[in-house]
């Protein structure tokens, strides 16, 4: 078995799509001498090796399937989960207002299940860095599994570092040599100033929330720190549409909120910020006011009290589920060719 290819012919390794007669996907994995079933038939997949991408195969009843490729957008969605991901969505906006481009030098921290790693892998190319941290190994072990899944082998432009990213960050980029720092954690404002370290100027420090109580502790702090230009904050909505004849409207379905992406610029040193000048508001809060809506900044509650997982409405995974998304990610990339090296430890966890 080769290493999965983008385009071309398909083969053994490659990841495909199979949608049937009712539009419903099948995503399955070219493998010797595999099977894909279904309740109305059979087609082996030695048939489907060799054919160009966006064929159409029969199987053995004659139902007709179209074979593609899935797009990276596609293999997230459908790859091993250890924890929740970064949609496409919300990846599309980061690499834009991130300015990800060929060359850069990228921090990203935390790597949840390498979504997020596997599109700004494409958006740095050949020529960049992409530097990954992780707080746990069961989520680091999913990510090196997927993205050698997906690229066939771990790049080798991407060091992922396990453990806390204050702690581990000036140990492997020192300071003023990275472009961008991509901030998808529990709590990026304990990680500004580490950041703003690493950022050198003109930089770009962007993170990932899910609530709005996280992005105000996210905006207060890196105002305070008083390193970054005035931060923006945004989030992304994407609404389809049926287009069908005369039948033109709105899904029923739309995937609203997932995130907020607010974004900062790296000051040159000893550079102060100019004051924005705007008219006195009732608006206008003191440091109590801002204590009521975030205790911590108080002193009435420390930051691991508030700013839990649990807090936030995540639901975490169980260990055993967590073993179970280990094996399966590094069963995926094991069936697309890919070394076990390439994605660290023995195959046993």
């Amino acid at each position: 078995m080769g290493t999965p290819a983008p385009s071309g012919p398909l083969g053994y390794g490659d990841r495909l799509q199979l949608t049937g007669p009712k539009g419903r996907l099948n995503t399955i994995t070219l493998v010797p001498g595999g099977e894909f079933h279904s309740h109305r038939g059979v087609i082996p997949h030695a048939d489907m090796v060799g054919l160009p991408d966006a064929s159409v195969v029969v199987n053995s009843s004659g139902e007709e399937y179209l074979l593609l490729r899935p797009l990276l957008s596609d293999f997230v969605m459908s790859m091993p989960r250890g924890a929740a991901i970064v949609y496409p969505k919300d990846a599309a906006q980061i690499l834009s207002l991130a300015d990800i481009f060929p060359g850069a030098r990228v921090v990203e921290a935390g790597v949840g299940s390498g979504a997020l790693s596997l599109h700004l892998l494409r958006g740095i190319g050949a020529t960049g860095e992409l530097f990954s941290f992780e707080r746990r190994d069961e989520f680091a072990d999913v990510a090196r599994a997927n993205v050698a899944a997906y690229s066939g082998a771990a790049p080798e432009n991407w060091t992922l570092s396990v453990g806390d990213l204050q702690d581990t960050l000036p140990a492997v980029c020192p300071d003023g040599t990275v472009d961008r720092v991509v901030l998808d954690m529990l709590a990026p404002w304990e990680c500004v100033d580490v950041a703003a370290n690493a950022l050198q100027p003109g930089g770009v420090l962007i993170c990932y929330v899910a609530t709005v109580t996280q992005l105000s502790r996210t905006a207060e702090q890196i105002r305070r720190s008083g390193l970054f230009t005035h931060p923006q904050s945004s989030e992304t909505m994407v609404r389809g549409w049926h287009v069908e004849g005369l039948a033109v409207r709105p899904d029923h379905r739309m995937v609203a909120h997932t995130g907020f992406l607010i974004t900062a610029r790296r000051l040159a040193p000893n550079t102060v910020m100019p004051s924005l000048k705007r008219r006195a508001s009732k608006g206008e809060f003191s440091d109590e006011d801002l204590a009521t809506w975030l205790p911590d900044l108080a002193g009435e509650a420390s930051g691991d009290e508030v700013w839990t997982p649990e807090a936030m409405g995540e639901r975490p995974k169980s260990e055993k589920v967590l073993r179970k998304k280990v094996r399966e990610a590094r069963t995926l990339a094991d069936e697309r060719g890919a070394e076990a090296a390439a994605y660290g430890g023995d195959t046993d966890a």
